[in-house]
């Protein structure tokens, strides 16, 4: 009991919820989508490029695909946030100040087009050879096809592992706070780090957690739904009266064509 009574004295302090949300809410969650949504679209678009370049037959697109994939997806987040963020902070300080967001989003942006990249090439890879041959033959240049054929196909296919992607550099977000942050900066896990360091207790941490499942938690179904939406196809009713169009100008639509009679219907 003294430890049940230990972990909601510590935990569960509504008070001190009560005291962080503010912060939270208008200063926190803000950021947190800024750094989130910004290394999103940036990610997506160096991973695609990435995706494109690993599966092409030139060499010198292709290695510097697979290197660049293996560097930055062994290397941990936190390390190559400090390595952006600290190695370029000079250059960072000449051009936009001593604001470390640029610095963090390029960091998390480069972190997430390792993955996402490897997300779109297994994609586009599992769509048939069938499909591009089919565009090419059609006119379709090779770029023509992969753009308007086989990428978007393959980009369905992988919607769930790519929204959980996104889901991770929600929570990768909050490892900016290494680069140091103002108080106008904070994002959601800085500002539950600060309110515990004040008041001793770590309920602020939880809210900043609860904040995170607000945000990962529907997005996982809404894509699920998504996702379940276009492997079903949409229901397409068929109106009996309709003739299909046929019959305009005087014309009248044929009956559905029927069945030949089998040697027991003749019987």
């Amino acid at each position: 009991m003294d430890s049940l009574s230990t972990l909601w004295e510590t935990f569960f302090d509504w008070d001190s919820m009560r005291e962080a949300l503010p912060d939270m809410l208008t200063v926190g969650l803000p950021n947190t989508l800024v750094l989130a949504v910004s290394a999103a679209l940036l990610g997506s678009l160096l991973g695609m490029l990435l995706a494109i370049a690993g599966i092409s037959r030139t060499r010198w697109l292709r290695w510097p695909a697979r290197v660049y994939t293996d560097i930055f997806r062994g290397l941990p987040a936190a390390a190559t946030i400090l390595l952006i963020g600290v190695g370029l902070a000079p250059l960072g300080m000449e051009v936009w100040g001593p604001n470390p967001y640029p610095l963090g989003i390029l960091a998390l942006s480069l972190i997430a087009a390792a993955y996402i990249g490897e997300i779109f090439r297994a994609g586009i890879q599992s769509v048939e050879a069938a499909q591009l041959e089919g565009a090419r033959a059609l006119g379709f240049s090779w770029g023509e096809a992969m753009r308007l054929v086989i990428v978007p196909q393959g980009v369905r296919r992988v919607l769930p592992a790519w929204v959980n992607q996104l889901i991770a550099l929600i929570k990768d977000s909050s490892l900016v706070y290494f680069l140091g942050l103002l108080a106008s900066q904070r994002e959601l896990f800085r500002i539950g780090q600060d309110y515990a360091a004040n008041t001793g207790n770590q309920s602020a941490l939880l809210l900043a957690g609860l904040f995170y499942l607000a945000l990962t938690v529907p997005l996982t179904h809404a894509v699920n739904a998504i996702d379940r939406r276009l492997r079903q196809g949409r229901a397409v009713t068929v109106d009996p009266d309709d003739d299909g169009g046929l019959a305009v100008a005087g014309q009248v639509a044929l009956p559905p064509e029927t069945a030949a009679p089998t040697r027991e219907d003749q019987r």
